[in-house]
């Protein structure tokens, strides 16, 4: 008895044994920042990069995180991993917290995961032109407020690296909470995005829906030596070469002409100026005639136009001239030579490829380079798993604990600031209207709805004013959904050169176009009046 009882102890400690190895298997990496990052994390020592990374307390905790610590500031910091991270076989996971401690309006809080040195790049050199295989996080400035999602794609053809950005990403969150971000890469070629354990989007990296540019190339491009034939019409009505003018039809007579019916009403001051100067005014002590012109006091309203009808010189008010025909033009008619509109003709592709499957490039570091005007962004629990389950396990016992004291410390100082619990009503409603604007079919509309939320959120008395304009959006749209509506040309781009950044910006270019702004800005002048 006692030896099966001793049998069935080991087998249970050989399990728990073995799924702590599994576990231990499936986190690839994983950095807390319990301990300070000295040593581990590598600071640029590029001249563009000169903010300061501390290790901090998240505001309200004991838990340490890596801080963008000043505003305004490029940074760059990268950790090696012991060995390249494949992506080709089974499930990735990565995932990190980050938390806008104070705010975000123009900024990004997102990671790069590095490819090999042997593709170029040092740690002490990292910048924003190193070669990285994913970029995944918040970014936020302008017009951009996404969840990046961007697969850097060697073109089996042509050897370039191609920025390819899911479309359609989900929104930032508004608020100053602690919240994490994962994706996750299945063999399947699918994609997932997570932000808090939820999924936001999912996408197959060969579909020519869910990225921009596609992964695979059109099969067939537009023939570029194709020229439209001169005798092409692509009028569809012509004027009407039969029609003539009618003999009544005057082209010079105006618009509008004076109500010769027209009164000047009883009691109009013809001799009183409708403005005066002001009586009450008085030259600056400071003020000098010969740097600043002839002092003249500013114009008030004339106090005796107030009971009058009206000052100053009476003329008769316009009206529409009832002879006005305007120009005369001939009425269209169908065109006869009408071909339609001309479009060059189809060719094979060159660079054309077919794919089974992602060709990733290895993970050899992960790096954060970021320009930001906001500081106290806080990047925690940095993770790549090889098991979902892990990466669930890690929100569960480090993230969910903080975000609920957080979420009820918000709750308590929105209900402090308004008992009525109007706060608490708009916080729910700009958290719906988020997610609105990250509804497909709405994608041509979001940059719209993302300042009518960001008002809102700014100006919390025209929150209604706001959901009934989001909705006349929505209802725009599904109008035109019914009723058909006049379909915007597609432009087809060409993929960039190697190593090219994307068209998009990032929210660090436009920081730096801000700054600028704002250096540049000069100092208010004392106006004068011109003599």
């Amino acid at each position: 008895m006692m030896g099966r009882f001793a049998l069935l102890l080991f087998l249970a400690f050989a399990s728990f044994q073995c799924l702590c190895f599994a576990a231990d298997d499936d986190t690839v990496f994983y950095e807390s920042f319990d301990e300070p990052f000295d040593g581990r994390w590598i600071v640029s020592d590029k001249d563009d990069y000169k903010g300061v990374w501390k290790h901090s307390k998240s505001e309200g905790h004991d838990d340490y995180g890596l801080l963008v610590s000043e505003k305004a500031r490029k940074y760059a910091i990268v950790n090696e991993l012991d060995k390249p991270v494949s992506l080709k076989d089974g499930s990735t996971v990565l995932q990190f917290e980050t938390r806008l401690q104070n705010g975000l309006e123009c900024g990004g809080a997102y990671l790069k995961y590095l490819r090999p040195q042997e593709a170029g790049w040092k740690p002490k050199e990292f910048d924003n032109g190193s070669p990285y295989s994913i970029m995944f996080g918040p970014d936020k400035c302008g017009g951009t407020n996404k969840v990046h999602f961007i697969l850097k794609h060697k073109n089996p053809k042509s050897g370039e690296y191609v920025e390819h950005h899911l479309k359609y990403p989900p929104s930032v969150p508004s608020d100053k909470l602690t919240h994490v971000y994962a994706a996750i890469l299945k063999p399947d070629n699918e994609v997932k995005i997570l932000i808090d354990g939820e999924e936001k989007k999912k996408a197959n990296f060969l579909s020519g829906d869910d990225f921009e540019p596609p992964l695979i190339p059109a099969k067939t491009i537009p023939d570029p030596d194709d020229k439209k034939p001169e005798d092409w019409d692509e009028r569809a009505k012509i004027p009407d070469p039969s029609a003539v003018k009618p003999d009544d039809w005057d082209e010079d007579a105006p618009m509008e002409i004076e109500d010769e019916e027209a009164v000047k009403p009883e009691g109009w001051l013809d001799d009183e100026p409708e403005e005066i100067d002001d009586p009450e005014a008085t030259k600056p002590e400071d003020w000098d005639d010969e740097e600043d012109g002839e002092w003249e006091a500013p114009k008030i309203d004339n106090p005796k136009c107030e009971a009058a009808p009206g000052c100053g010189e009476w003329k008769r008010p316009m009206k529409m001239n009832p002879s006005y025909r305007g120009k005369w033009s001939a009425p269209l008619i169908d065109n006869p030579n009408y071909k339609g509109i001309w479009k060059p003709q189809e060719i094979p592709n060159p660079d054309y490829f077919e794919l089974d499957k992602p060709v990733f490039e290895p993970i050899a570091a992960i790096g954060i380079e970021i320009w930001t005007m906001q500081d106290g962004i806080l990047f925690d629990n940095i993770l790549i798993a090889k098991n979902e389950k892990v990466a669930e396990t890690y929100r569960e016992t480090e993230w969910k604990p903080k975000f609920e004291v957080e979420k009820e410390k918000q709750k308590v100082e929105e209900e402090a600031a308004d008992p009525g619990g109007l706060s608490g009503f708009q916080k729910k409603a700009f958290d719906v209207l988020y997610k609105v604007a990250d509804i497909p079919f709405l994608s041509e509309y979001k940059l719209q709805i993302l300042d009518l939320i960001e008002k809102a959120e700014k100006q919390p008395n025209i929150t209604i004013g706001v959901i009934v304009s989001i909705a006349v959006i929505i209802l725009t749209v599904f109008l035109k959904l019914i009723f058909g509506g006049k379909k915007q040309p597609r432009v087809e781009k060409k993929p960039e050169a190697a190593e090219a950044s994307n068209n998009e910006s990032t929210s660090g270019e436009k920081a730096e176009e801000e700054e600028e702004r704002e250096e540049n800005a000069a100092a208010p002048r004392r106006r004068r009046r011109e003599t």
